[in-house]
């Protein structure tokens, strides 16, 4: 067997403090502080801790050449455990599952910060408004409460700022105004195929398609996309949308055309959103789910190992969320983007290995509900009006 270390890994030290039980026994409070080293790895989903001599290992070791395990220099108790938990990547049928998501991370040629970034910021069964009710900061007043006051709104210069003229108000700004975040939806109404139809035509519908070879094609959409690579693809949890069995599917921006995907549990679509949604579950009710989900060697074909080949990605979901909520807002409907999400329930869901691609935002739309049952940030009362 031939091994070699994974292609992108950062050791991190970790230093824990706490009292010095001995000091304490002798009457004085001290503290004490330990050191412990992590592997944070490109293609694993948790911080893997590491003995001192397993560190030096893994520092000799190279991402591309194969040493014989009997060549290394340490015993099978240094490295067993690195090629356990996937560090080591070795060349047998056995050990397939990590080199095969290794090698996809390494051949979509991600800048290693980046992809660390991603993997290691990825939830998993995070119930964020349970938290955020348990720590009074669900609302502005509570986060005041318990975090303090805010840097200031505004960043201001010294001296005097010269007032620009006011524009003429118009249709396109009276939309604006109307762009709130919808956390009260109606549970029991349901929206139209075409109304879902039009707002995937007009932001992640393909206008065009420009053929450079065969086997090269550039889509021009609504929305700007990094490198105009549009690598971000569209699913959908649906729940009530007429004419539509309600289930996951996946959106074809060419064909404009959707295609249902097998359900891997049997809860409630509702439960799954909620998931999905790390617990909001003023979100939950929404008819249509849209999971916005870079695929990220598309863009990484062109940006290899750039260092700003992420940011362009984040913005570019950045864009289709505003689009699609402008959209719902011009037919009258309520709209959300969050990034509050668990990645890894909503992979498990579509079936996404996590490495080429995996989930940055979900969009929900739908009719607003005929009360204010939850806060919504409208304070010029354009949707909610003063009663």
């Amino acid at each position: 067997m031939k091994l070699r270390r994974c292609t992108v890994v950062m050791l991190e030290p970790r230093e824990q403090v706490q009292f010095d039980l001995q000091a304490i026994l002798q009457g004085r409070t001290e503290l004490a502080t330990n050191t412990t080293w992590f592997a944070l790895a490109g293609h694993l989903n948790q911080p893997v801790e590491i003995s001192a001599a397993q560190r030096e290992l893994i520092g000799t070791l190279s991402p591309r050449h194969w040493v014989a395990a009997g060549e290394l220099p340490a015993d099978g108790t240094v490295w067993q455990p690195l090629l356990d938990a996937g560090l080591l990547i070795a060349d047998d049928e056995a050990h397939a599952g990590p080199r095969a998501r290794d090698e996809a991370l390494r051949d979509m040629h991600w800048w290693p910060l980046s992809a660390l970034a991603h993997r290691h910021a990825r939830w998993q069964g995070v119930d964020s408004a349970a938290d955020m009710r348990a720590n009074d900061l669900v609302t502005a007043k509570g986060l005041r409460r318990q975090l303090g006051a805010p840097p200031p709104a505004v960043h201001e210069y010294p001296g005097q700022y010269e007032p620009l003229p006011p524009a003429i108000s118009g249709d396109y700004d009276q939309l604006l105004e109307r762009r709130t975040t919808c956390r009260n939806f109606d549970a029991g109404r349901s929206i139209s195929r075409e109304l879902l139809a039009q707002l995937l035509q007009r932001t992640v519908k393909a206008q065009a398609v420009v053929q450079v070879e065969a086997d090269t094609e550039f889509l021009k959409k609504n929305v700007p996309s990094g490198g105009g690579l549009h690598a971000t693809e569209t699913y959908l949890l649906v729940q009530r949308v007429d004419g539509m069995e309600p289930g996951l599917y996946h959106y074809h921006p060419v064909q404009h055309a959707l295609i249902g995907l097998p359900r891997r549990c049997g809860r409630p679509l509702q439960e799954v959103a909620r998931a999905m949604l790390s617990g909001q579950d003023w979100f939950a009710d929404a008819a249509a789910h849209i999971v916005l989900v870079p695929r990220f060697a598309r863009t990484y074909w062109k940006y290899r190992n750039h260092a700003k080949a992420y940011r362009a990605l984040l913005l570019d979901v950045g864009h289709i969320s505003q689009a699609l909520y402008m959209a719902a807002t011009e037919r009258g409907m309520g709209a959300f983007v969050t990034a509050a999400i668990n990645e890894v329930d909503t992979e498990e869901a579509f079936a996404l290995d996590g490495v080429t691609q995996s989930p940055v935002a979900i969009v929900g739309v739908g009719w607003r509900g005929p009360a204010l049952e939850t806060a919504e940030f409208d304070p010029n009362h354009v949707v909610w009006t003063l009663g």
